[in-house]
């Protein structure tokens, strides 16, 4: 009997092995939420490129952008998979969708796997507008509310479009009479850049390229200190000129919903290996990214208390409404 016991014990034990060690199986799906060259896609991708260049994860991870409903669209396709294989970026938006009623869908019908960075936000005119500073444009939105097109990548109500309601009101702007457009992707530059809108509301990654292009002025940044290296060095942040406002844009990395502990855990030490790698700290210093790492359960009570700090600001500005 005892040995019995024993065989069944062994037998479950080296199951147990070869399941963890069978993941990963197959080539992974990685999910960018949406179009190519923005904040999540160049995440992703730099994310699939450090973990497979340096042989942490020997499976092929390719990326596919799922654009659309402001990461809702991707959302629901990650809820809906059950292959653990599957991965996706998120950020502020994975919550901000939820709060003000696009989606009934939520950071709960995710799994989270690690938080990776903290990112800002940047506020981007032509380099010929008449904003010089963030001053003059709030001045002119004191005046008239309507005077200024704003722009975005993520939808009305959500990451980009709050971030700039937020550091207008630490301003003294009235923000609900603010024309807000949303677009797909590089859209918005192109808009920007066309006198479609006069200011683009974004990640810092975004405009880097364009700053260095000269295409741009960045009048300033959510992050709470300066930028200490890198173009964005130069960029003022709304504390320095007076506006005493922040706005972090968190980014980590998800997983289908009812993960496996063995596939959940594979991941989370996974991404732990590639956020100490040289080449991921370069990746970071480029885009003028934040290296914060937090583990799964870590970044899943992180979600949660942000969660009901998002619902305020919301409430607050009048954009709080939740699917039922």
């Amino acid at each position: 009997m005892f040995r019995k016991l024993a065989v069944a014990a062994l037998l479950t034990a080296v199951f147990a092995s070869s399941a963890l060690a069978a993941f990963p199986s197959r080539n992974f799906e990685c999910i960018a939420p949406a179009g190519p060259g923005g904040g999540w896609d160049t995440t992703m991708r730099m994310v699939a490129r450090v973990l497979t260049e340096k042989g942490i994860i020997s499976r092929a991870m390719p990326v596919i952008n799922k654009p659309g409903g402001g990461g809702g669209v991707a959302l629901a396709y990650i809820n809906a998979k059950k292959d653990p294989h599957t991965i996706t970026v998120y950020s502020p938006p994975l919550l901000l969708i939820n709060l003000t009623g696009q989606t009934e869908l939520s950071y709960k019908n995710v799994t989270p796997l690690a938080m990776l960075i903290n990112d800002f936000g940047a506020f981007a005119v032509p380099d010929d507008s008449p904003y010089k500073t963030i001053g003059d444009l709030f001045d002119a939105l004191k005046k008239d509310p309507k005077s200024v097109k704003l722009g975005g990548t993520s939808s009305p109500g959500s990451m980009d479009h709050i971030q700039f309601l937020h550091a207008a009101k630490a301003a003294g702007v009235e923000v609900k009479d603010i024309p807000y457009i949303a677009f797909q992707g590089g859209e918005a530059l192109a808009a920007l850049l066309g006198g479609h809108i006069d200011v683009y509301t974004t990640g810092m990654a975004e405009v880097v390229g364009p700053l260095e292009a000269g295409d741009v002025r960045v009048l300033a940044l959510t992050s709470p200190e300066r930028i200490k290296e890198g173009p964005l060095a130069q960029v003022p942040t709304l504390i320095e000129q007076g506006v005493n406002a922040t706005f972090v844009n968190w980014r980590g990395i998800f997983g289908v919903p009812n993960m496996s502990e063995e596939a959940r855990s594979f991941m989370e030490n996974a991404l732990r290996q590639m956020s100490e790698t040289p080449e991921w700290a370069e990746i970071c210093t480029r885009n003028g990214w934040t290296q914060v790492f937090m583990g799964s359960s870590d970044f899943a009570a992180f979600l949660e208390k942000t969660n009901e700090e998002y619902k305020s600001l919301l409430e607050a500005i009048g954009l709080y409404q939740q699917a039922q």
